[in-house]
């Protein structure tokens, strides 16, 4: 805990110093890439096999949920616009790019008795496109779409379910392992927990302080379970990596106060440790913050057993360890300070803080999205001090507006959060192997549907064809990605950077 103030104090005091004199280089093996999610962009929602997920029946039963009563029905059509999409990621000379199966595209069912040749079709015809565009396919198991079928047994705080998940990615290893070398089991499950403990993620089971405790623990021995599959049956002819994507907005204290010191340190375990912390540290298990506090609130509400599971000593040593890299995704800062926030019980709750956003920052078309480039600098020294010199893989990074086409606050915001990145890789000796941009073109943003967009390319979804259009900040990434510099801005960023 001191080391992370001590990290923070520094970081704070200097930062803005060193920036005037660092080399905003990138090492010539750094990996420049952008990210999409299937739900978000395939459309096809019902066709050539496909059936429903938890995000098609979120949508279909409460459009009101939606911000525009949208969906992702058709989205981006990238189901049928495969080519034009291959066409941008080949104009944008990225290294790799990262992209998401759905699953009830493969299983229909969710089970492997019933296995789509459509879909596994759609996917390598995308996996051999990359390919042939010298492009690297980062493939990530699941993004949210859990098949309905699954979610009628129970979801995510159901244990089997990990049993289905471990399943599913023997298929995909078996079917795209000969090609894919980069796999990432869970996108942001802190995410996918929230559909079990809040209002904004589907399935909407709201069974806050304990949904998301059942929900993570499932989880992450799906993920150790996957991992350690690959290890045994596929890693020796197949050579690729295996690791799980974690978020989160750093939190940093609103004050000097010990009280919000204490309070930013529990925000970052309670919410990037709660899955870290099992997989990356030396100890394994949950943060001991966590367990502390929860076991302590549960016996006070006269619970005879925590709401936070406990893993067997043989399941700590089994999740402990089980990366290749690790995969952050990163968009903002947050200020915390000591109080107590969230329903009663829930996760913020248990960890006894709250946070806020300083007033100063520059804002976006997403209300949790503010704009803090030092924030990923700080992010990825705090990973390589709590969990040692592990290597980070920035899987997603970006900013919402409106849909301009001159979108110079996502161009600033790019070449800031960059300029902050290179700084740690040469200033601090972080290793930090590259950088994904979120997104290659507008896509359906879960609850604002089509009213946030963080493409770089923009797409006209009144257009039935669906056609993209390059952005300014796809011209900027692609000078980015080819020269491995950060350029200086023309004139004087909107920001005041």
């Amino acid at each position: 805990m001191l080391g992370f103030r001590l990290l923070v104090a520094a970081a704070l005091a200097v930062y803005g110093c060193a920036a005037q004199n660092a080399s905003l280089d990138f090492p010539e093996d750094f990996m420049f890439g952008v990210a999409t999610a299937a739900y978000q962009i395939e459309g096809a929602w019902n066709v050539s096999g496909k059936r429903e997920s938890i995000w098609d029946d979120f949508t279909h039963e409460h459009p009101d949920w939606i911000a525009d009563g949208s969906n992702g029905d058709v989205a981006c059509d990238s189901y049928h616009k495969l080519d034009v999409d291959l066409e941008m990621l080949q104009d944008l000379g990225v290294d790799f790019y990262r992209f998401s199966f759905a699953w009830s595209r493969i299983l229909p069912e969710g089970h492997t008795d019933q296995i789509n040749p459509d879909g596994i079709s759609y996917y390598n015809r995308l996996i051999d496109g990359l390919l042939a565009a010298g492009i690297q396919p980062v493939a990530t198991m699941y993004h949210w779409d859990l098949p309905s079928p699954l979610q009628d047994l129970g979801g995510w705080p159901n244990s089997f379910t990990a049993d289905f998940f471990v399943q599913y990615a023997r298929v995909l290893f078996e079917n795209f392992g000969d090609r894919v070398k980069w796999w990432i089991t869970f996108n942001e499950p802190k995410e996918v927990t929230r559909g079990y403990g809040e209002n904004d993620k589907a399935p909407r089971i709201n069974t806050h302080g304990i949904g998301e405790y059942l929900s993570a623990h499932t989880i992450l021995l799906a993920h150790a379970r996957t991992y350690h599959m690959y290890d045994e049956e596929f890693r020796a002819t197949q050579q690729g990596r295996v690791s799980i994507t974690l978020n989160q907005d750093f939190c940093i204290p609103k004050d000097d106060s010990e009280e919000n010191k204490d309070a930013a340190d529990r925000c970052n375990q309670f919410e990037l440790g709660w899955f870290a912390h099992p997989i990356y540290s030396q100890e394994g298990d949950y943060p001991e913050v966590m367990r502390t506090r929860i076991d302590e609130n549960s016996a006070a509400e006269g619970r005879p057993f925590s709401r936070l599971p406990y893993f067997t000593s043989a399941q700590v040593e089994y999740i402990k360890g089980t990366f290749d890299f690790f995969g952050l995704n990163h968009y903002s800062t947050r200020l915390a300070e000591d109080g107590l926030a969230g329903e009663n019980p829930s996760r913020k709750r248990d960890g006894g803080y709250a946070t806020s956003f300083d007033p100063s920052w520059p804002t976006s078309a997403s209300d949790w999205l503010v704009v803090y480039p030092e924030g990923i600098r700080l992010i990825v020294n705090w990973i390589n001090a709590t969990y040692g010199d592990v290597p980070i893989l920035i899987t997603e990074s970006g900013f919402s507006d409106l849909g301009e086409l001159n979108d110079t606050g996502r161009q600033d915001y790019y070449r800031e959060y960059l300029r902050q990145l290179s700084l740690a890789i040469n200033e601090d000796g972080i290793n930090v192997i590259g950088y994904t941009a979120w997104s290659l073109m507008d896509n359906f943003e879960w609850l604002d549907g089509y009213t946030a967009r963080f493409g770089l390319y923009y797409v006209d979804f009144e257009d039935d064809d669906r056609p993209r259009t390059a952005k300014g900040s796809a011209e900027l990434y692609k000078q980015i990605v080819a020269s491995h510099q950060v350029p200086e801005a023309e004139s004087t960023a909107a920001w005041g950077w």
